[in-house]
């Protein structure tokens, strides 16, 4: 192994252990600062964390977070920024949550009964992300500008609109769509979790969602990495002019992107419908799609660094809870944590860019002048006319 190689390879793993380094130095003097000891409060957050129980929910947690992030991922390597997987997967569970509970449906056997609802989420969020693709393509209309608008409409017009038409009879005031049947549940993981541990205690389950995201993050990784169409995806997002210019169609290429997204955004509100509870409700879990875009971010559109992220995030969602029941600090500290994380990750991530580029330069430029000392003439003679 050379010494080129060496250094691509320390810059690779370089970035990520020194935002995480950066982060935990950072969480520390803002814990110092509000009154609080670190030492104590990362260690009563990792023991917590330690626990099968606390294993469970983290999980649970990572589960919705990573599809979040593959969404935002799609869009990334596109150089397009998808800020609707928010308005995308709340949407997409609603339709899911409505048809799957309709008449016409709970008759189905309990695999065709998932599936059918897999398909409405992934149908509905391909179709509302495909609103701001072709208002991208045809109109030239930005996607942060259309996705947001498109969040807002989702969140506080379609659903609030149809929820009183598909609400059940129960009177109850958290209302929400008809519970579907248990057909159209998705059974947890727990027994095959315990085959290689204990017997999961306090009523935890682990989501069987988390098969859906692992598919979803490996087909992501073979898409992009090994079929054609991934790399015509990669060679846009890097590079347009020149994918262009060697036949990619960018149009198609922005649909392509905004419809896959928006069928892998439709899938995030499945490990709530899909649960016990098996409707979308007034109470129904909002804010993953932005902090998937941070997931993201921190694992750098790579289909295994966005589960570190979703896992990292996981872990600091569900220890929360554990700083204010020993006192050692407030859970907001965590949201602090969060933010800083994701700040960290991104000024490392972009400090090892501009390194790379400036060796990238050096490198050619050694390589354009050894081949200017090649070609001169050795006797230092000149040809004349």
């Amino acid at each position: 192994m050379n010494q080129s190689t060496l250094r691509r390879a320390a810059l690779g793993v370089g970035a990520p252990v020194a935002a995480v380094a950066f982060a935990v130095a950072l969480s520390s003097i803002v814990l110092i600062v509000s009154g609080n000891n670190p030492i104590t409060a990362f260690a009563d957050m990792i023991e917590y964390a330690s626990r099968l129980e606390t294993i469970v929910d983290i999980l649970n947690e990572a589960t919705p977070l990573y599809l979040a992030g593959i969404a935002a991922a799609i869009g990334f390597r596109m150089n397009l920024f998808n800020i609707g997987v928010e308005g995308q997967y709340l949407i997409a569970a609603f339709f899911a949550a409505a048809i799957g509970s309709a008449g016409f449906v709970v008759d189905l056997p309990g695999p065709l009964h998932v599936a059918v609802i897999l398909l409405v989420a992934m149908s509905v969020g391909a179709a509302w992300a495909g609103v701001a693709g072709a208002l991208k393509v045809t109109r030239g209309i930005n996607e942060v500008i259309s996705t947001i608008m498109l969040n807002f409409i989702a969140v506080g017009g379609v659903i609030a609109w149809l929820l009183v038409e598909f609400q059940d009879d129960s009177g109850a005031t958290n209302s929400g769509t008809t519970p579907l049947p248990e057909s159209g549940r998705m059974p947890s993981l727990n027994g095959i979790l315990e085959i290689v541990t204990r017997e999961i205690s306090k009523g935890r389950e682990l989501t069987g969602v988390l098969v859906v995201a692992l598919v979803v993050g490996v087909g992501y990784h073979l898409f992009i990495n090994r079929t054609r169409i991934g790399f015509d995806f990669r060679a846009s997002g890097f590079n347009p002019l020149a994918a262009r210019a060697g036949g990619v169609p960018p149009k198609r290429m922005i649909m392509y992107a905004m419809l896959l997204s928006g069928a892998v955004a439709g899938l995030v509100g499945m490990f709530e419908v899909l649960s016990d509870k098996g409707q979308y409700s007034q109470s129904f879990v909002r804010g993953i799609g932005f902090n998937g875009i941070a997931v993201a971010l921190i694992g750098r559109n790579n289909a295994v660094g966005v589960a570190v992220g979703a896992l990292l995030f996981g872990f600091l969602s569900s220890s929360s809870g554990i700083l204010q029941i020993t006192g050692s600090a407030t859970p907001e500290i965590v949201e602090i944590m969060k933010g800083i994380i994701v700040l960290s990750a991104v000024v490392a991530y972009e400090v090892v860019r501009r390194i790379r580029t400036r060796d990238e330069a050096r490198t050619a430029a050694e390589a354009t002048q050894r081949s200017d000392t090649d070609s001169a003439p050795l006797d230092g003679s000149e040809v004349t006319a």
